[in-house]
């Protein structure tokens, strides 16, 4: 993945801000597509800021798009370049028959539960925390989980601007 400094993102054009930046939100270029009119930024923590502040104000159903744009954790299915990235670093794409099939049961129940996929920033997380953090969270009240998938939604972000970023 290619690196910039901040000060080449804001000397960008638009269109080509926005591709470099669509999918630091998974799925929704609508965050870069609206930042991209507060430039210059400061720093990649100004970015980051201001594209939190953007999901912080959409509505909640935009909200939930966003949550719903996420794949299920440990499926062998098509995603992002990104999210493949960051579930293998986890492991998640060497999951041992028993495990996946436990992945898969919670990812269905969590589904069920909440209407979106479960959601966590997976790198540098064992399979086994991560599985653990699936049992604990299927007990959490609708509001508190969505507000818990959210903020790790911007924990990917932050994540995914560290490594195309530098300071």
């Amino acid at each position: 993945m290619t690196e910039f400094i901040i000060e080449e993102l804001n000397q960008f054009d638009e269109e080509h801000f926005v591709d470099t930046l669509d999918d630091v939100y998974e799925e929704s270029p609508w965050v870069a597509k609206q930042v991209a009119s507060e430039r210059p930024f400061d720093s990649r923590e100004d970015l980051r800021a201001t594209m939190e502040s953007v999901v912080n104000e959409a509505s909640r159903d935009r909200k939930l798009e966003l949550l719903r744009a996420h794949p299920d954790l440990g499926e062998q299915t098509e995603m992002t370049e990104a999210s493949q990235e960051e579930q293998s670093s986890a492991g998640l794409d060497e999951l041992q028959p028993e495990q996946y099939k436990a992945f898969q049961q919670l990812n269905e129940t969590y589904r069920e539960t909440f209407g979106f996929p479960f959601i966590m920033a997976v790198k540098g997380k064992s399979p086994d925390e991560i599985q653990t953090a699936m049992e604990n969270r299927i007990n959490n009240s609708e509001s508190d989980e969505f507000r818990t998938a959210l903020g790790q939604v911007h924990e990917i972000a932050r994540l995914r601007l560290e490594d195309r970023i530098t300071q």
